[in-house]
């Protein structure tokens, strides 16, 4: 079996969600070739053995620097056949998911997204999806020949083997029609650790009462090397700015620890973050239904209890 992993990269690098995806190849067995396409560092394509790819292909066409949709899915396609890949897998994003589900059109293939577990393949080719934003799970077949697979991030365990991976330039045809789309311009977040990539989030809410207060949050979070989140209502107030919203509307995560501050826990809230692996939830109001769907939970006021959370992490490490 021959499996292609399209590999997202920011700034050159690979994100940690598609290194998982390769990770996951890996695991499935067979030949594992990784897809980078536009500017990459050199290095980071040559490290992608190390986690489960023997070859990867380097489109380095300046016009896929951009991330456009179209063309990305007709490249992937073409590198499917001309690799005589019959499964592709990618991580499930806001680029890797739109861009899946077009590769399975043109490839006339089977499609899964936010797949949480390897495939079955005893009798058939059956993977395990999260639903009802991850309220659930649902076994699917994947009944044609060549399948498409968008995993949830931490569906695979990201370890590093004993491969070396030989880069090899790419150089498919991309048609003009490709980029009827064009991207005018990007606004990136900032902060040290994004959400998407992040390992451990630290959120507040309306109970911080104000972005002055906020410095409390961010102590916790530098503290754990955590990303920072909000609430809807936090974002919407102008406290902090959007790219920190989490919850259905705003950036879906899934770490492996979420700590919840002075958030209610409103059904939006929690279909964002409810992949989480551990969840903590603290709020001086012992019925804030957060509670319910925590691992831990402390009930107190955060001004006192994130000073002395802070600094028994600091003694810890």
């Amino acid at each position: 079996m021959n499996v292609l992993v399209f590999v997202e990269t920011s700034e050159g690098k690979a994100r940690k969600t598609s290194l998982e995806a390769v990770a996951y190849a890996h695991q499935m067995g067979g030949t594992v070739v990784a897809l980078v396409l536009g500017a990459a560092d050199a290095n980071d394509l040559k490290g992608m053995g190390r986690y489960g790819a023997t070859k990867v292909l380097h489109a380095a066409d300046p016009r896929l620097n951009e991330p456009v949709i179209q063309a990305y899915a007709s490249v992937i396609a073409q590198a499917m056949h001309d690799e005589q890949a019959t499964v592709l897998v990618l991580a499930g994003s806001s680029l890797g998911t739109p861009v899946a589900a077009k590769v399975a059109i043109r490839s006339g293939a089977s499609f899964a997204s936010n797949v949480v577990e390897l495939p079955d393949t005893s009798a058939g080719f059956v993977v395990k999806r999260s639903i009802y934003t991850g309220k659930a799970f649902a076994q699917v077949a994947l009944t044609k020949e060549k399948k498409v697979l968008a995993i949830k991030k931490n569906a695979a365990e990201v370890k590093e083997v004993s491969l070396t991976a030989t880069v090899t330039p790419y150089s498919p045809t991309i048609q003009d029609a490709d980029f009827n789309t064009k991207i005018l311009s990007t606004e990136k977040a900032t902060g040290d650790i994004l959400l998407p990539e992040a390992e451990i989030v630290v959120s507040g809410g309306r109970g911080m009462k104000g972005p002055e207060h906020w410095n409390l949050l961010e102590d916790l979070a530098k503290a754990l090397h955590a990303a920072t989140g909000c609430s809807k209502p936090v974002s919407d107030m102008g406290w902090r700015p959007h790219h920190e919203h989490v919850g259905q509307t705003g950036v879906k995560v899934a770490p492996q620890l979420y700590i919840a501050v002075g958030i209610s826990g409103a059904i939006q809230h929690l279909a964002g973050v409810n992949s989480s692996k551990c969840i903590v939830v603290i709020n001086k109001d012992a019925d804030a239904p957060f509670f319910k769907a925590a691992d831990y939970g402390i009930v107190g006021d955060a001004f006192e209890v994130l000073p002395k959370l802070t600094a028994a992490v600091l003694a810890a490490r």
